[in-house]
């Protein structure tokens, strides 16, 4: 009999919206390949853009927050893992789950650490250099008990394993390092993608409902284009994404050549046309899906610290990392103008797509570390006492608050 996995959403998946939504789809795929018996739920409302899960033989179901109604549910469905979508979720269900399902092993997906995104926000907000005294936030006191609380959780940085380590003093048991994951290019793969000559103007991708996107677009616009545009005056900027706002429509100017295009269905079609991807984030954390696609897809990138993070390692990037907007439009002006450069650097991405996100490299080892905390279950619940307290806690608060504002909607 096919084990069940519950996946609990934050939101439907959209996979041609965001990175998140990508994300979602490969973790789906990986319990797929193990032929696990897959129920999606959430409590969001779907949007047009949302991927049809039943078309791959996921089972849905709407849930409702702070309702009793999902303890039946769990209860009826019974499932080997249930997988939480972020911590809010794992706040939200986790207590039921646990009351519910005791033996059910539960994984958080972190997505990325919001409690280091919302630390460097913070540092951008008050003009300092970020240091690790933004990081003890009150979102990182919720987000590290949400991992404590958890058997096992998936982060998709390298420097956020070390964050977790070294400063929460997270032990390496309850954590599993998972990139993101695509195929490996083969060489005639990459003989196929588009030359130097084939390809013309600047692109920047980004769901339009993420902070770090619009801060990043905000300062592009402001500070890095005009650098550029002095420099290369036929050349645009095309800037896609999904759910664009009013304030991203205003920044729209074809005399500056600085173009909104908005949502695209298929973003490796829609990159192979264009020569450069700039990715000007101010803070953020996690990895950053458009570099992985620019990759993939052939184009070299002038990014920042915070865009690079995690991505590279300790190869030589596809193009230029740099935080100043003079060095960094200099650097894009440099790669636009040199086809040896910039065929270099094309390179360069692929050798870094199969060396680092190879879905073929983790895929395995991940469902090993899933199957073996299964079986051990209550050995790794016993070596994480820590996680047992703040359950312990968290089930009374959380529960009751849960259980009054249920009562109070009755009412």
């Amino acid at each position: 009999m096919n084990k069940k996995l519950l996946i609990i959403g934050f939101v439907w998946p959209e996979p041609q919206s965001s990175a998140a939504g990508s994300r979602m789809m490969q973790l789906i795929e990986i319990f797929k390949s193990k032929n696990y018996d897959i129920t999606f739920a959430t409590a969001c409302a779907k949007s047009e853009n949302a991927f049809d899960l039943k078309t791959i033989n996921i089972k849905t179901k709407n849930i409702e927050i702070n309702n009793s109604s999902f303890d039946s549910f769990i209860k009826d469905l019974n499932p080997d893992v249930v997988l939480f979508d972020r911590f809010m979720i794992e706040e939200q269900y986790g207590w039921r789950v646990a009351e519910q399902c005791p033996k059910a092993l539960r994984i958080l997906d972190t997505e990325d650490l919001h409690c280091l995104r919302r630390g460097r926000e913070q540092a951008l907000k008050d003009n300092t250099v970020f240091d690790i005294s933004y990081l003890y936030n009150d979102t990182a006191k919720r987000e590290v008990a949400s991992i404590y609380r958890c058997d096992l959780t998936i982060i998709i940085s390298e420097i956020e394993m070390q964050i977790l380590r070294q400063q929460f003093l997270v032990n390496d048991g309850l954590l599993c390092y998972l990139p993101f994951l695509v195929e490996s290019i083969s060489q005639k793969t990459q003989k196929a993608l588009p030359d130097f000559k084939k390809r013309e103007h600047f692109i920047t991708i980004g769901n339009f409902l993420h902070k770090p996107n619009v801060d990043g677009l905000i300062h592009l616009k402001q500070n890095i284009w005009p650098l550029i545009r002095k420099k290369l005056p036929k050349a645009e900027i095309h800037i896609y994404g999904a759910y664009v706002t009013e304030q991203a429509k205003q920044l729209n100017n074809e005399k500056e050549g600085f173009l909104i295009k908005g949502y695209v269905e298929d973003v490796n079609t829609l990159m192979k046309d264009y020569k450069i991807c700039l990715v000007p984030l101010r803070y953020g954390a996690g990895l950053k899906g458009k570099i992985l696609d620019a990759m993939v897809n052939g184009v070299p990138c002038v990014t920042t610290s915070i865009g690079a993070e995690g991505m590279y390692g300790n190869l030589e990037p596809n193009g230029f990392i740099e935080d100043a907007p003079e060095d960094f439009a200099e650097k894009a002006v440099e790669l636009y103008t040199n086809k040896i450069f910039w065929a270099g650097k094309q390179k360069l991405g692929v050798k870094i797509v199969n060396l680092r996100f190879d879905k073929l490299l983790y895929t395995k080892d991940f469902l090993f570390k899933v199957e073996n905390t299964q079986n051990a279950i209550e050995l790794h619940r016993r070596n994480n006492f820590t996680g047992s307290m703040i359950m312990h806690h968290t089930l009374q608060s959380t529960k009751f608050m849960s259980k009054w504002i249920e009562e109070k909607n009755k009412k």
